[in-house]
C-alpha cells in the first residue's frame, strides 16, 4: 500500500505512503523487540532486560531506535511542509486531517528521544568514544530536528487543546561526560483531561463562607467556655479565676488544633489558587498566542493589500495604456477606410481604362476584319448607297410630315388666338418662336441634304481605297508566299547542318570525358601502388629500424586531413562538372603521398612506445591504408565515382591523432602562454576531485551505517572518518597553496602579467601542474580503494598505500609552492602548518586502517583445539611452503617496484625536460 500511495505526487498520497511506512517500520520494530509495549512506556529495569545487559544488543537496540524515530521524523516533516503556515490551517479540516497523526507521532517520539539518550549514555560506559562517533552524529542530527518541530508544533492552536508537548533542553547531551546522565530530564507529553463544569459560585464567594463559618463556630465554642459576658467584656479578669489550669491547657490544645486545621484549609486553598492562576496563565498564552497569530494575518492581509493596491495601480496604466492604444487604432482603421476608399476609387478607373483598353482591341478587331472582308467591299458599298437611298427618302417624307405638323400647330395657334384675346402676347409670341423654329427646321433640311451630297462622295472615295486595298492584298499574298517557299527551304538546310555539328559535338564531348576519366584512373592507380608500398614496409624487416615522434606523425595526419577536406570539395565540383579534371588529378596524388607517408609514420612511432599502444597505432594505420584504397578504389570505377566517400579515411587519421595526442610527452604539449590558465584549470580540478571523494566517502558511510553491524560497522566508520579528515585537510593544503602561488605571482610579475610570470617560469608552472594532477588522482584512487575495502572486495594494503602516496604528493605540491615563495610570508606558514594537518591525517588514516585490520582478523582468528598432531604437522609444513612462496614473491615484487619507479623517473624526467636542462 505504501509503494501504491507512492504513486500519486499530489494531494495526500505522499503522505499515506510515508504513514504506511511509519506503520511498517513500528511493527518491525515490535517484531525484533518484543519486550517493549505498543505505547512505547518502559521503567530503566525494563530497558536493561530488553537489552539483556549486552553492549551488541545495546548497539543493535539503539541503531533501530534511530531508524524508528527518523520515520516519525520523515512523517513530522511531510506534514508541515504539506501545510501552509501563513494562514490559520490548524483549525481547518484539512490542517486538523493532515496534524491528527501527529499526537501518537510526539508520544511515540518522547520515548524514543528518553531511551535514545539512556542508551548512548550506556553504551560510552562500555565501548570507546571513537566507536560511538556515528552514534553521536546521528542523535545529534535527529535532536535538532525533533527540537524544531516540537517548538513548531507548540505553536499550533490544534496541539494546545489536545496535548502538552515538552520542551527540550537548549544544548544536546554530552555523552563523554557519565555525569551529564544526572542531567538529564525525561520528556513527558501530557495529555489533558476534559474540563470539568464551571463551578455554580466564585472562589472569593466560598472563601469568605468558610472563613465566616469558621469564625462563627470559633465564637460558639469561646462562648460555652468562657461565658457570654466574657465575650462581651473581654477585658473583665474576674470571672476567669475560678476556672481550673487544665481546662486552659485543654483549650489551648483545642486552639492549636483549629489554628493547624486552619492552616491546611489555607494551604489547600492556596494550591487551589495557584492551580488556578496556572490554568488562567495557560489560557493568557494561548489567547496572547491567538492574538499574535491574528496581528500576523492582520499584517499579511495589509501586505495583500498594499500588494492589491500595487495591482490595481498598474491595472489603472494598463486601462490607460489600453485606451490609447484604442484610439491609435481607431485612427489606424480611418486611415484604413480612407486607403481602401482611394483603392476603390484607383480600382474603377483601372476598371475604366480595362474597358477602353477592350474597346480599342474590339475596333482593332472590327479594322481587321474589314481587311479581311475586302472581297466583300464592294456589295457592301451597293448595299450602303441603296440604304443611304432610303435614307434620304425617309428623311424627305418625315420633313414633309413635319411640314404638315407645323401647319397644324399653326392652324391651332390661329384658333387659339381667336378664342382668347387676353393670350394674345403669349400667343405672338408662340408664333415668333415657331416662326423660328420652321427656320431651323429648314436650316436643318438644308444640313442633311449637304450631308447626303458629302455621304455621296465618301462612298465614293471608299470604294476607291477598298479597290487599291484589294489590290496591295492580293500583291502581299503573293509576296508571303514566295518569301514562306524560300523561308521553309533555308529552314530546312539549316536544321540539317546544325545537328551534324550537334552530333560532332557530342562525339568530341565523349572522347574529352573519356580521356578525362582514363587519365583519372591512372592517376588513382598510382596513388594504389603508393598506398600499397607504404602497407607492404609495414611488413619489411628492415623498416623496423625506422623510428619517429609522436609530434611529427600530427603534423602529418594534420596535413592528411586537410588534404582530405580539400580533395572532397573538388570531388563535388568534378562530379557536378565532369569536363574539368585538373583540379581533382593533384588532389588524388598528394592524398596518396600523405596518407602514405602518414602510415609510414605511424609505423616509426609505434617502435618508440610500449606494447599495448604500439599494436593499437599499427593496426590502426592499416586499417587507414584499407580505407585509403577502398576509396581510391570507388574513384576508379564508373559507377561507383559519385557514392565515393573518404570518411572512414577521416576517422582513421582521427583516431591515430588521438593515439598520438597520448604518446605525446605530458609536459611539451602546452604552450607557455597557456600556462597560467593550466596552473588554474588543474587546481581547480584537484579542489573538484577532493570534493568528489568527500561526497562519495559520505554515501559510502550512510550505506555501510544502513547495511553492516558490529564491529564492521564500527571499522568503517573509523576508516571513512580518517578518510575524510584527510579528505578535509587537503583541500585546506590546496587553498594554502593557492593563496601563496597568489602571492608569489603578484610579488614577482611586475607590471607582466600572471601568464608571463607563469610563461617565464615555465619549469616552476609545470611542477605546480604535475603536482596538482598528482594530489587529485591519489585522492580518487583512495576513495576507490576504500569503497572497495568497506564492500570487503580490497585490501587494506591498498588504502594504506594510497594513503602514503596521497602524503608524497602533498609534499611535492608544498615543495612546489614554497620554492619561490618569501620564507617569511603569512601564507607560507598556513602551508606547512596545513602540510603538518595533512601528515597527521594520513597517519591516522593508516592507523585506523591497521586497526581495523587487526579487529578482523582477531575476529577470524583460527582454533586449533580440534586438531590432531598430524593435522598441525601438515599445517605447519604448508604454512612453512606459503611463507617461501611469499619471501619469493616479495623478492620479485621489490625488484618490480625498482624496474617500475625507474621508467616512472625517465618518464617524468622526459615530461619535465630534465633530458633538456642536462643538455644546457
Amino acid at each position: 500500500m505504501s509503494r501504491m500511495w507512492s504513486h500519486l505526487s499530489e494531494g495526500y498520497g505522499h503522505l499515506c505512503s510515508i504513514y504506511l511506512k511509519l506503520l511498517r517500520t513500528k511493527m518491525e520494530f515490535h517484531t525484533k523487540n518484543p519486550r517493549f509495549p505498543g505505547n512505547l512506556q518502559m521503567s530503566d529495569r525494563q530497558l536493561d532486560e530488553a537489552g539483556e545487559n549486552d553492549v551488541n544488543n545495546f548497539f543493535q537496540l539503539t541503531v533501530e531506535m534511530f531508524d524508528y524515530l527518523e520515520c516519525e521524523l520523515n512523517l513530522f516533516q511531510m506534514v508541515f511542509s504539506s501545510l501552509d503556515m501563513s494562514r490559520s490551517v490548524s483549525v481547518t479540516a484539512a490542517g486538523q486531517c493532515r496534524l491528527a497523526p501527529l499526537i501518537q507521532v510526539i508520544l511515540d517520539c518522547s520515548h524514543l528521544y528518553d531511551y535514545t539518550v539512556k542508551l548512548l549514555f550506556k553504551l560510552h560506559s562500555c565501548l570507546p568514544a571513537d566507536t560511538l562517533q556515528g552514534h553521536r552524529d546521528r542523535f545529534l542530527e535527529q535532536f535538532r530536528k525533533l527540537k524544531d518541530l516540537f517548538c513548531r508544533s507548540s505553536n499550533l492552536q490544534y496541539f494546545k487543546r489536545l496535548i502538552q508537548i515538552p520542551q527540550l533542553p537548549e544544548n544536546p547531551p554530552n555523552f563523554l561526560r557519565a555525569s551529564a546522565l544526572s542531567e538529564h530530564i525525561s520528556p513527558v507529553v501530557v495529555i489533558p483531561a476534559e474540563a470539568s463544569s464551571p463551578d455554580s459560585e466564585p472562589i472569593t464567594d466560598l472563601v469568605e463562607m468558610d472563613t465566616a463559618s469558621q469564625q462563627s463556630m470559633f465564637d460558639n465554642k469561646f462562648d460555652d467556655i468562657f461565658g457570654s459576658s466574657f465575650s462581651n467584656d473581654p477585658f473583665n479578669f474576674n470571672s476567669q479565676n475560678g476556672m481550673n489550669k487544665d481546662d486552659k491547657d485543654r483549650l489551648i490544645e483545642q486552639l492549636y488544633r483549629e489554628i493547624s486545621a486552619l492552616k491546611e484549609e489555607l494551604e489547600n486553598f492556596k494550591a487551589e489558587s495557584h492551580r488556578l492562576g496556572v490554568r488562567l496563565r495557560g489560557q493568557v498564552s494561548e489567547l496572547e498566542a491567538e492574538l499574535a497569530e491574528q496581528q500576523h494575518l492582520k499584517q499579511q492581509a495589509l501586505d495583500d493589500s498594499d500588494f492589491l493596491r500595487t495591482e490595481l495601480e498598474e491595472l489603472k496604466k494598463q486601462w490607460e495604456d489600453t485606451e490609447k492604444a484604442q484610439r491609435s487604432l481607431t485612427e489606424i482603421e480611418r486611415k484604413a477606410q480612407a486607403n481602401e476608399q482611394r483603392y476603390t476609387k484607383l480600382k474603377e478607373k483601372y476598371s475604366e481604362l480595362v474597358q477602353n483598353h477592350a474597346d480599342l482591341l474590339r475596333k482593332n478587331a472590327e479594322v481587321t476584319k474589314q481587311v479581311t472582308v475586302a472581297r466583300q467591299a464592294q456589295g457592301d458599298v451597293e448595299r450602303e448607297k441603296k440604304e443611304l437611298e432610303d435614307s434620304f427618302q425617309r428623311m424627305s417624307e418625315q420633313a414633309q410630315r413635319k411640314t404638315q405638323e407645323q401647319a397644324e400647330v399653326l392652324e391651332t395657334l390661329k384658333r387659339e388666338l381667336t378664342a382668347s384675346k387676353q393670350e394674345q402676347q403669349a400667343l405672338q409670341s408662340t408664333l415668333k418662336s415657331s416662326l423660328q423654329s420652321e427656320a431651323e427646321r429648314s436650316t436643318k433640311t438644308a444640313g442633311l441634304e449637304q450631308e447626303r451630297d458629302t455621304l455621296v462622295v465618301a462612298v465614293a472615295q471608299r470604294s476607291q481605297e477598298v479597290a487599291s486595298l484589294q489590290a496591295e492584298l492580293q500583291q502581299l499574298k503573293d509576296t508571303l508566299d514566295s518569301e514562306k517557299e524560300s523561308s521553309s527551304r533555308t529552314l530546312e538546310t539549316l536544321q540539317i547542318q546544325l545537328g551534324e555539328k550537334e552530333s560532332r559535338e557530342q562525339a568530341l564531348q565523349q572522347r574529352l570525358l573519356d580521356e578525362q576519366f582514363a587519365l583519372l584512373q591512372c592517376t588513382v592507380q598510382e596513388a594504389e601502388q603508393i598506398v600499397q608500398d607504404s602497407l607492404n614496409r609495414l611488413d619489411d624487416p628492415t623498416h623496423i629500424s625506422c623510428t619517429s615522434s609522436a609530434d611529427y606523425l600530427l603534423s602529418r595526419t594534420l596535413a592528411a586531413s586537410d588534404c582530405i577536406e580539400r580533395l572532397q570539395g573538388v570531388h563535388g565540383k568534378y562530379l557536378s562538372n565532369r569536363s574539368d579534371v585538373s583540379s581533382l588529378l593533384p588532389c588524388v596524388a598528394l592524398f596518396a603521398h600523405l596518407i602514405s607517408d602518414t602510415i609510414l609514420q605511424g609505423s616509426a612511432t609505434s617502435h618508440m612506445v610500449p606494447m599495448e599502444p604500439a599494436d593499437l597505432l599499427s593496426e590502426t594505420c592499416k586499417q587507414c591504408g584499407s580505407e585509403a584504397l577502398r576509396y581510391l578504389g570507388a574513384l576508379k570505377e564508373e559507377a561507383s565515382l559519385g557514392g565515393a566517400d573518404c570518411t572512414a579515411v577521416r576517422n582513421c587519421l582521427s583516431q591515430i591523432s588521438a593515439i598520438g595526442e597520448e604518446l605525446r610527452p605530458k609536459g611539451l604539449d602546452v604552450e607557455q602562454e597557456e600556462l597560467g590558465d593550466l596552473v588554474d584549470k588543474e587546481m581547480a580540478a584537484t579542489s573538484a576531485a577532493v570534493e568528489t571523494a568527500v561526497a562519495r566517502i559520505e554515501d559510502m558511510l550512510s550505506k555501510s551505517r544502513a547495511g553492516d553491524t558490529g564491529v564492521k560497522l564500527e571499522v568503517n566508520e573509523r576508516i571513512l572518518g580518517s578518510c575524510t579528515d584527510l579528505m578535509q585537510a587537503i583541500q585546506v593544503l590546496v587553498l594554502a597553496s593557492k593563496d601563496l602561488q597568489r602571492e608569489i605571482v603578484e610579488s614577482g610579475r611586475g607590471a607582466a602579467s600572471p601568464k608571463e610570470f607563469y610563461a617565464r617560469n615555465s619549469r616552476w608552472t609545470e611542477g605546480l601542474i604535475s603536482a596538482s594532477k598528482a594530489v587529485g588522482w591519489g585522492a580518487t584512487v583512495m576513495v576507490d580503494a576504500a569503497d572497495l575495502v568497506v564492500q570487503g572486495k580490497g585490501k587494506f594494503e591498498e588504502l594504506m598505500v594510497c594513503s602514503h602516496e596521497i602524503a608524497a604528493s602533498t609534499a611535492q605540491l608544498v615543495a612546489a609552492s614554497k620554492v619561490k615563495a618569501d620564507k617569511d610570508s603569512a601564507n607560507l606558514a598556513r602551508l606547512r602548518q596545513a602540510s603538518r594537518g595533512v601528515n597527521q591525517a594520513t597517519a591516522e588514516v593508516v592507523a585506523s586502517t591497521k586497526s581495523g585490520k587487526s579487529q578482523i582478523e582477531e575476529k577470524d582468528s583460527m582454533d586449533f583445539s580440534s586438531m590432531t598432531l598430524t593435522q598441525i604437522k601438515r599445517q605447519e609444513m604448508d604454512s612453512q611452503v606459503r611463507v617461501l612462496e611469499l619471501e619469493n614473491q616479495l623478492q620479485k615484487e621489490r625488484q618490480k617496484l625498482g624496474e617500475l619507479r625507474k621508467k616512472h623517473y625517465k618518464l617524468a624526467g622526459v615530461a619535465e625536460g630534465w633530458d633538456e636542462d642536462a643538455a644546457e
